[in-house]
């Protein structure tokens, strides 16, 4: 076998690797066949035409360092069709191993994450999860591809990346980190919850767990043309839900800090006369009130999920423009739950058909299980995130999933160095919005599963023009970032975080 010797002028990078990229080739691998094993020089990388999805128009790969590129294929059932890369670095390896999360229903690699660990030194990895195309249209009638969607495919990555590491470097990784939001929030709990000894420290946020969300908004603003609020009256009902919630924790500054504190009623802004672009007809009230309230069962008057939340109402468009509802949801009930392609949403009954839908062969890839109890008996640590004003996957929810956590381990002081959330106000879905949205994870994930440095805040920043206009403290539930009284509300410094 071939050595190549990589000379590294850091202490904490590998100096050495044990084989040539080009040998992993005909690394053994159980259920995977290989396709790809290529140096990828500094700068030089473009991902296929269809691993674009969601990328910037601007080249965000021409700063990378040269590094090992591996993809295969993994096979573990007979209609099995995973796709994964491993990414390597042939120099200043961190000894580390990051795998990377999808969106949605994935169905593409995650090269820009990818990138994003490489330029910090880590072996990475991804996979399409099984399928190509953001559509849950393989679902139907593949029993194996579901399953390979909601969990086989993230483990399955993750044991075949560590065997290239362990061929490549001549050493296993020191530490293994999983970084991922919304679905790949979701993958991230599931991982810990079903393999527990596959990660170290796991990055969740967003988890998108299935509900009938989309379904509920669809019926609220889609169902009759009379109850569709227009976008351009989005922007007006955020104002109102500002101006009745912004200053209760005690400063205005645009954001609101705790929405299930506030007590907007949208009906302030009935129309006096006629329909018009500032204010609701008495429809549009209806439907605005139904998407801050949390979906009930018609007959028994159950609770049956959370929805949105005040402050989301500049991201409704997502599930409320229509004129269909949001495919991530829509396809969830077209085809795993009804198995029918031509399946009408408008249907939809919220009592027997939620209960359908609830059902646990419908839910396998749901990670609500609080149970995580192998995770952290080996010092897994679980750092949960989630934007106030997400208006895709409700931001309750990672409230209550978090609590039934911490309920499992016994209680907020067995549980606080072992699993913490991060509420960010003003935050989207996994980033952008009004509040601060950008904020490192993976640096204090590493340092508190390596180092025992249980993270106390996350300061986050916002940016316009890439000029960093706010920077706010985020606090481990259920403390909140309280302003000191002096100072600009803008600096992360002039606040603390305190109980509620």
């Amino acid at each position: 076998m071939k050595f190549l010797l990589i000379v590294s002028l850091s202490a904490c990078a590998t100096p050495a690797v044990a084989a040539t990229c080009e040998s992993l080739a005909a690394t053994a691998l159980k259920a995977a066949t290989i396709t790809r094993a290529e140096v990828v020089a500094s700068g030089k990388f473009a991902p296929p035409e269809g691993g674009r999805r969601g990328e910037a128009r601007t080249n965000p790969y021409k700063d990378l360092p040269e590094f090992c590129r591996v993809a295969a294929t993994l096979t573990p059932s007979s209609d099995s069709d995973i796709k994964v890369e491993v990414w390597l670095p042939t120099n200043m390896w961190n000894g580390k191993f990051q795998a990377v999360g999808n969106g949605g229903w994935a169905g593409v690699i995650s090269y820009t994450a990818m990138a994003d660990a490489l330029r910090s030194g880590y072996a990475t990895a991804s996979t399409d999860t099984g399928h190509v195309g953001g559509r849950g249209t393989f679902a139907l009638d593949h029993p194996e591809k579901l399953i390979d969607f909601s969990w086989r495919s993230e483990h399955e990555m993750t044991v075949q990346a560590k065997a290239l590491i362990q061929a490549f470097y001549g050493s296993a990784p020191k530490y293994s980190y999983w970084n991922g939001c919304s679905t790949g929030g979701r993958q991230g709990l599931k991982e810990a919850q079903m393999f527990p000894n596959d990660f170290d420290g796991i990055i969740a946020g967003a988890p998108a767990n299935r509900t009938a969300i989309s379904l509920w908004i669809a019926h609220a603003v889609l169902k009759d043309p009379a109850s569709y609020i227009p976008p351009g009256k989005y922007p007006v009902i955020h104002q109102a839900a500002l101006a009745a919630c912004d200053a209760a924790d005690g400063v205005k500054d645009g954001l609101i800090d705790d929405p299930r504190k506030c007590r907007f009623d949208p009906a302030v802004l009935l129309c006096k006369g006629a329909d018009g672009p500032s204010c609701l007809t008495d429809a549009q009230v209806v439907a605005a009130k139904r998407i801050y309230s949390p979906a009930v069962n018609p007959r028994t008057g159950a609770e049956l999920f959370s929805s949105l939340v005040p402050g989301t109402e500049l991201g409704w468009a997502v599930q409320a423009q229509g004129p269909e509802p949001s495919v991530n949801i829509a396809d969830q009930y077209r085809y795993v739950v009804f198995k029918d392609a031509n399946w009408d949403w408008k249907t939809f009954d919220f009592d027997k058909d939620a209960a359908r839908g609830d059902r646990p062969e419908n839910l396998i890839m749901n990670a609500t299980n609080p149970d995580m109890t192998a995770f952290f008996a080996h010092g897994g640590k679980l750092l949960l995130y989630h934007g106030w004003s997400d208006p895709q996957v409700p931001t309750l929810n990672t409230i209550k999933y978090y609590g039934s956590v911490v309920k499992n381990l016994g209680g907020a002081p067995k549980a606080d160095d072992r699993v913490r959330l991060f509420l960010a106000p003003g935050m989207g879905h996994c980033g952008g919005g009004e509040g601060p949205n950008a904020f490192d994870k993976i640096g204090p994930l590493e340092r508190w599963v390596e180092h025992g440095d249980v993270p106390q805040q996350l300061v986050a920043s916002h940016a316009i023009d890439g000029k960093v206009d706010r920077t706010r403290p985020l606090c481990p539930y259920p403390k909140l970032a309280k302003y000191k009284g002096a100072g600009s509300v803008d600096d992360a410094a002039n606040f603390v975080c305190s109980a509620p």
